[in-house]
């Protein structure tokens, strides 16, 4: 990471910080501590904005940017260490009938709960992300295959039993179905490939009659052709990638 001497930064009198100051307060988060203009209260700033932008706005998970930069370090992980890690989709079950019968403030809420049932679901090293409308994902590094089902039914049931508040004296009840692939260990993959075969597995919960969970019956032990062209392939330079 690059570093940059506070003596060669502009002075903070100069900086215009008020719309970065409004953000943080529109969004409900802490202003920095300190002296303000001070080096370390504008390191404060610059790592709230940061986490700001990568989280989503409405469900404080992170955001799709997020979780593919996540996805493309754990995929070469995998490929390095050898350790299993499971990638689950998530897709809340008839959504459009939510927004058309109860409102699109309905459905915010609706999508709102689901985030915070995932949070809660999952390990403080895993990775949960919002990546489109009713759209989520979770990236569990070391996750054994012995374990992938029960996770991915313990996100499930949660997200099953919670009532949600969406009106006065007016609560409703969704299912989310759920897709999972294990990254292939000790193979040089892409995080394109993996998300795929997840993305098989979710269209498979979806077609069966949602509500459910379909992981793939073991961890990919075939290497596809694409992933024998990013072993075997050459690298820019003429080395063996």
């Amino acid at each position: 990471m690059d570093h940059i001497p506070y003596a060669d930064l502009p002075d903070p009198g100069v900086l215009n910080l008020d719309r970065a100051l409004q953000l943080l307060r529109q969004t409900g988060q802490e202003l920095p501590q300190g002296l303000p203009g001070s080096g370390a209260w504008l390191q404060s700033l610059v790592d709230k904005l940061c986490d700001l932008s990568s989280r989503d706005a409405l469900t404080g998970l992170a955001n799709r940017r997020t979780f593919e930069s996540a996805l493309n370090r754990e995929i070469d992980r995998v490929a390095r260490s050898g350790e299993p890690a499971l990638l689950l989709y998530l897709d809340i079950d008839h959504f459009k009938r939510v927004n058309d019968s109860h409102g699109h403030s309905c459905g915010d809420a609706v999508i709102k709960a689901v985030a915070q049932a995932i949070g809660e679901s999952v390990r403080p090293m895993d990775l949960a992300a919002r990546i489109g409308g009713e759209e989520f994902a979770i990236i569990l590094p070391n996750c054994p295959p012995a374990f992938g089902q029960t996770v991915a039914e313990r996100v499930r049931l949660r997200i099953e039993s919670r009532a949600i508040d969406v009106g006065p004296s007016q609560r409703l009840g969704v299912t989310v179905s759920i897709g999972g692939a294990f990254a292939p260990q000790w193979v040089r993959s892409s995080a394109s490939l993996w998300a795929e075969r997840a993305d098989l597995q979710l269209y498979r919960a979806k077609s069966e009659g949602r509500n459910r969970t379909c992981l793939e019956p073991t961890p990919v032990s075939l290497v596809s052709a694409e992933e024998k062209g990013l072993l075997f392939g050459s690298s820019p330079s003429g080395d063996i990638a």
